[in-house]
């Protein structure tokens, strides 16, 4: 069965920002003197930083989750912390973005980030307007590995999402858009590629992928030299 649409994760898919991501949550357990390891600090990866909160919401006592959250955005525009790690494109993701919205095939993004944060990435990316839909931590009730986000921007494609290809870099991620029923494509960008082993085909970045996606009984997304 031929994908005819596409839906892209933002942070870790199209933008490496993990390693700011980390510095900034392992900032908030710092400054609360909040013991953590790098399990921890990983439970954000792919999730919505609210949601993830609230479960940890007994290890800053006499805090709120709006509160922490509020505080980690605040800690980007800090004038007195020292410089967050860079965040660059994950190779090949702009131009893939790019040559697919030139060929006319529906583009969408769903992401664990508030909408404010999701469009400044994709300003720095160059991609603002090329996105038919794009689906925010602030238009969902539950966020990922709930499928509400993916399976939203199908039906804003206009797309059934078993015709609809999903590009993820966490588990959770991952576990959102097979639940809604999308073929998968892991990008081992933030964790180890055998965590993204339910995906169908996983690669190290965007480089090579190849449009359009054949799905047969048997295979996963076809890969090679990207052309024109």
């Amino acid at each position: 069965m031929r994908a005819v649409a596409a839906v892209f994760d933002l942070d870790g898919t199209l933008i490496d920002t993990e390693p700011r991501s980390r510095a900034l949550w392992s900032r908030l357990f710092d400054t609360h003197g909040v013991t953590y390891d790098d399990a921890l600090i990983g439970s954000f990866a792919g999730r919505r930083g609210r949601e993830v909160l609230a479960e940890l919401l007994h290890l800053f006592p006499g805090r709120t989750v709006d509160e922490l959250f509020d505080q980690v955005m605040a800690f980007q525009a800090h004038p007195d912390w020292p410089a967050l790690p860079a965040v660059e494109p994950v190779p090949g993701a702009v131009e893939l973005v790019r040559r697919l919205h030139g060929d006319g095939v529906p583009l969408g993004l769903v992401t664990s980030g508030v909408r404010p944060y999701a469009e400044g990435l994709l300003l720095e990316l160059g991609l603002t307007g090329l996105l038919d839909v794009v689906v925010t931590a602030d238009d969902v009730r539950n966020g990922k590995p709930h499928p509400e986000g993916y399976l939203a921007a199908c039906s804003a494609l206009g797309v059934s999402p078993a015709r609809s290809v999903a590009f993820e870099d966490a588990p959770a991620g991952v576990a959102a858009a097979k639940a809604a029923g999308m073929a998968v494509v892991g990008v081992a960008t933030t964790v180890p590629s055998e965590l993204l082993s339910s995906a169908d085909l996983v690669l190290p970045n965007l480089r090579d992928v190849r449009w359009p996606h054949v799905f047969g009984a048997e295979r996963g997304p076809e890969v090679g030299p990207a052309s024109g």
